[in-house]
């Protein structure tokens, strides 16, 4: 819902929405795939939504994109091969490549139209996209990963929408098994999985479909997210070979990355679930 002053993202089913204060919009296109719009909001930023839905903020995606990222990184012994599925606003890119480990990060998303619009209007992620270590493609991520060598990578993130439309076959147990077999040993998946208090039995599904298609272990982070539905979002992370829930640092010198959000100790306890979502 938009009018002159407010942008409002209404979480149907659920009796809440938010509002973002707006400036002006400052970007509005029709995909082959969803609508791309980008707004100047009084207090956060720039404002990227898709189909009317918030994509990110200036002033919060550290959190989200770091989250995403770090504990799966973490969580691998020594990554150097990365691929990203969706992401195209560059801010998950923009994460991988704080490790001096990643040789190689192929990021594939589907809507190129996104990616255009972060180059315009959010240049700090996008600028990810000029490392070399990085290869950008649009193509359709599911097919991608079908077709992906064995062994192919150290880490997937899957950094998608909701799971409608055509995200939707990124929630299934196809995909992860596909996931699993490019994957090299000791890989680890990360997939944004939603609020944990909307959305509880969609990441207990998804852990239960990680395990089906032959991971041997699975955890979910979760963490504050003010601009997405709840306030309250969650990653869950898929160990091919070991536990999802041992990282780097443990034990030892806690891990070390330029960040705004994420460190060792919210790691640690970002791992513990509160007790309904153990279902």
């Amino acid at each position: 819902m938009l009018d002159d002053t407010w942008y409002t993202e209404q979480w149907a089913g659920e009796g809440s929405a938010i509002s973002l204060e707006l400036k002006e919009q400052i970007h509005d296109f029709q995909s082959p795939y969803q609508r791309v719009e980008v707004f100047q909001t009084t207090r956060f930023g720039k404002l990227m939504t898709l189909d009317g839905l918030v994509m990110v903020t200036e002033r919060d995606e550290f959190v989200y994109h770091e989250m995403l990222v770090h504990p799966a990184m973490f969580t691998h012994a020594d990554p150097k091969r990365v691929l990203i599925i969706g992401g195209g606003d560059c801010g998950t890119l923009r994460e991988v490549l704080k490790h001096d480990s990643v040789q190689q990060v192929d990021m594939v998303e589907l809507d190129q139209a996104v990616t255009e619009a972060a180059a315009l209007h959010f240049p700090t992620l996008h600028a990810a996209s000029f490392d070399p270590r990085a290869r950008l493609y649009f193509q359709d991520g599911i097919a991608w990963v079908a077709d992906a060598e064995p062994g192919s990578y150290d880490v997937i993130l899957i950094d998608s929408t909701d799971p409608v439309g055509p995200a939707q076959g990124l929630f299934s147990v196809d995909f992860y098994r596909n996931c699993q077999r490019a994957l090299a040993s000791g890989g680890v998946l990360a997939a944004q999985s939603e609020s944990p208090l909307f959305h509880a039995d969609l990441i207990r599904a998804m852990q239960r479909d990680l395990k089906a298609a032959g991971f041997n272990d699975v955890a979910t982070v979760d963490f504050p997210q003010c601009t997405y539905p709840s306030g309250w979002w969650s990653v869950t992370i898929g160990a091919r070979d070991g536990s999802a829930s041992t990282f780097r640092g443990e034990g030892g010198a806690p891990p070390t990355i330029a960040s705004r959000y994420y460190n060792a100790a919210r790691h640690r306890g970002a791992l513990a679930p509160a007790q309904f979502m153990l279902g």
